[in-house]
This record gives C-alpha cells, sequence and structure tokens, in this order.
C-alpha cells in the first residue's frame, strides 16, 4: 500500500487501467492476462539488480542468484517447447521487436536477401517493413496470401524463393488466421538454401500446448514473445539449433542489449511452467475453440471474415460490407466496451490510418473463463453496436455486468 500512500496520483491511474481490465472484452489479439505469480515476479527485488552478460560470465558481482533465475528459465522453456537436445536458448531479449532484429543481426549481412510476409497482409513490422529499421537494414521480399482465398501460397512462396534466392526465409505473422505449414516452409529454404526462421510470437503458447503445429522438428531459427498466447511477462526467447548459438548470443548481448531485465526473466519462468500444466494445455484448446466459435457466429451475423474463418486463435474482419473502416469501428466498439485494434485486411483499398478491417482474438477472454455459449453472445453484441451505433451505452452496460461473471486473472 506504500504506492498509494506516496504517490497517489500514480496509484490512482494504475488503478483505473485495472478497472478498465476488469470491465471490458479484452479482444486485442496479442493481449492476455498473466497470473498473479508472473505479477509477484515482476515486481520483484531481482528488478535491483545488473546482470550483464550471461549465466556463470557475467560482468558484475553478484549474481549467483541471478544465475539460477536465468538458468531455470532457459532449463522450463526447453520443456515448454520439448526442444531437442542440440537446442539453445536466449531468454534476454527485451521483446518481440528486439529478438527480430538480434536474430537477424547474428544470421545476415547488411543487405542480404530476407523473405518474409508483407505486412498487408498479416506479417509484422520487423519482417523487413521499409519503415522499420529492419527494411532499411536488408533487401526484404515479400510474399502474401492468395487474394483468391485470404490463405498462404506455398507454390507461389516457392517460386519467389527460386527467383530471388534468399539468404533466410521467416515465417511467422502478426495478423494471419490460420494454421502455418511449416514443413513446407523448411523444404522451400532447403531448396535454395536458405535459413529458415519462425517467428511464431502469436502461437508460441498454441504450439508450446500442441494444438498448432510447431516449426522447431524442422527450423534453424525460432523467435517468440513470451505474453500473448503464452501468457506470460512481457518479452522474448530465441531458440535456435546449437551451430547459431554462438552468433546469437553475441547478438544479442553485448551486439543490441545491456543489462538483461531479471525481474521479466523470472516471470518467463514462472510462465514457462505453467505452460507445462494440464491446465494450461486445457486453456490452448479452448482458445482455439472459442475463436472458431466466436467466427461462425460473426458470420451469422454477415461479418466478412478474412480466408473465411480462423484455425488459431485470432480473427480478421473485413468491414467492407459493413459501410464502416477499421478505425471508426475500432472507437465504436471500445465506446460498448470492446477493445480490439483496427488492422488492414490483404489487398486493402484504405489506408493503413484508416484501414477496412479489425483485428481480434480470444486469448485474453478465455483467460477470463468464458467458452463457445459466451463467444455468441459477443458476436451478438458487436453486431448490435455497428449495425446500431446509438446503442453502444447500453452494450458497455450490459458488458459491465456479464464481466463479473469472469474474473480476470492477476485483477
Amino acid at each position: 500500500m506504500s504506492l498509494k500512500l506516496n504517490d497517489p496520483q500514480l496509484y490512482d491511474l494504475i488503478e483505473k487501467e485495472r478497472k478498465r481490465q476488469v470491465e471490458v472484452l479484452e479482444l486485442i489479439a496479442s493481449e492476455n492476462y498473466v497470473s498473479d505469480e508472473v505479477l509477484e515476479a515482476l515486481g520483484s527485488v531481482l528488478t535491483n539488480k545488473y546482470a550483464e552478460g550471461y549465466p556463470r560470465k557475467r560482468y558484475y558481482a553478484g549474481n549467483e542468484v541471478i544465475d539460477q533465475v536465468e538458468e531455470l528459465a532457459i532449463e522450463r522453456v526447453k520443456e515448454a517447447f520439448n526442444l531437442p537436445i542440440d537446442w539453445h536458448v536466449n531468454v534476454q531479449p527485451y521483446s518481440g521487436s528486439p529478438a527480430n532484429v538480434e536474430a537477424y543481426f547474428a544470421l545476415l549481412q547488411p543487405s542480404d536477401t530476407v523473405m518474409a510476409m508483407d505486412l498487408a497482409n498479416g506479417g509484422h513490422l520487423t519482417h523487413g517493413s521499409k519503415v522499420n529499421v529492419t527494411g532499411k537494414t536488408y533487401n526484404f521480399v515479400h510474399y502474401g496470401v492468395s487474394e483468391k482465398t485470404g490463405k498462404l501460397d506455398y507454390l507461389e512462396i516457392l517460386k519467389m524463393a527460386d527467383r530471388v534466392k534468399p539468404k533466410m526465409i521467416v515465417s511467422g505473422f502478426t495478423a494471419y488466421p490460420r494454421e502455418i505449414d511449416f514443413k513446407k516452409f523448411k523444404e522451400i529454404a532447403d531448396k535454395v538454401g536458405a535459413i529458415s526462421m519462425a517467428d511464431i510470437s502469436h502461437i508460441g503458447g498454441l504450439i508450446a500446448a500442441g494444438v498448432h503445429p510447431s516449426p522447431i522438428p524442422f527450423f534453424d531459427v525460432v523467435t517468440t514473445t513470451t505474453h500473448k498466447t503464452l501468457r506470460g511477462p512481457r518479452g522474448a526467447i530465441i531458440m535456435c539449433k546449437d551451430k547459431y548459438a554462438t552468433a546469437i548470443d553475441k547478438a544479442v548481448f553485448p551486439g543490441m542489449q545491456g543489462g538483461p531485465h531479471e525481474n521479466a526473466i523470472a516471470g518467463i519462468a514462472t510462465a514457462m511452467k505453467e505452460v507445462k500444466t494440464n491446465s494450461f494445455r486445457k486453456y490452448a484448446e479452448q482458445v482455439v475453440k472459442n475463436c472458431r466459435a466466436l467466427a461462425h457466429a460473426l458470420q451469422d451475423f454477415g461479418f466478412k471474415l478474412v480466408s473465411g474463418g480462423t484455425d488459431n486463435h485470432l480473427i480478421l474482419i473485413d468491414l467492407t460490407n459493413k459501410n464502416i473502416g477499421g478505425k471508426d469501428a475500432q472507437k465504436l466498439l471500445e465506446s460498448a466496451g470492446i477493445v480490439l485494434n483496427m488492422n488492414m485486411v490483404p489487398f486493402d483499398k484504405r489506408s493503413p490510418f484508416d484501414p477496412s478491417g479489425v483485428r481480434l482474438g480470444t486469448a485474453a477472454i478465455t483467460s477470463r473463463g468464458m467458452k463457445e455459449k459466451e463467444m455468441s453472445k459477443i458476436a451478438s453484441w458487436m453486431a448490435a453496436v455497428i449495425t446500431d451505433p446509438s446503442v453502444a451505452e447500453k452494450v458497455r452496460g450490459e458488458i459491465k455486468r456479464f464481466t463479473k461473471n469472469f474474473p480476470a486473472p492477476g485483477l
């Protein structure tokens, strides 16, 4: 309670955010609720310690305990993802974007050619967007989805790889609602002699729980955030075959980072322990069930879904037939207590600042215990608000009462 006494202004802001998270439906696909234990680790005395370097090879004294914390996190990552014995783990990246940049820095030279998913088709900024440092440093060539199906066309990706001969092929996304065939990506990479890298930041928890195919049996390097579907703290990990371990570690420190955030690494250790439980596996299964149920319900209300549905935790809606842009829809739905984000859809004719679509996901609401029945209710609220904006305030009141039945972890 010392924060409340000594800094009531900040305390009040934190409480307002806590209240907001309790009372709304968090449908942003990259958000989730962490456990009390993860919050406890994040707020621990580990935040006081500087630990430049790696376990047993630090540049500061006093890291005997810190070494054990980091080694525990590494071992738990290996267990969570069932890594082969010849794989290496680095838990120090501050977040997903640094992890991707560090992997490139370790394995590429400036101007090397890299293939990755186009941002407008579902890729991430760090997959070579021209406004991002990755797009300014390397020669990214982008593949996308089929205009007809909204899905990846692996034959076209192979043809592109044959044509451009990339040094690396990156698979992964931030707004692609379908499973990725990692085996096919590896076959393509092998045919052109490219390094295969997977960014599983969105689907890491689904992969660890066995409800989405894993790239690890096939790939060279895998990066992931530790939040989103992994339900851990803001952070990231890089997993790679041993032959890349030295280069990866040097790229993280001293290449791009200084002292690691050991309180976050402790939170990662806690989250990875949770991942190995039966309750987490059931949670991940329910995330996918909920997303499919929500997708079907939205389609029943006339919403057009990119690719026609979902295989994972997220949905991409093209609002063109609803006569509303993504930006306006985001604001309108938020006023009703439904929080999601505007998003471009493949082959979007609108601006990225006011795109045609919205992206939503079921990771956070599933953490609150919601199941398929609740997905139908959520879809009906979305349809009601988009159809008649005047009901937004009424819906917000209904959602506020509704969420009381589903306590959020950590809140």
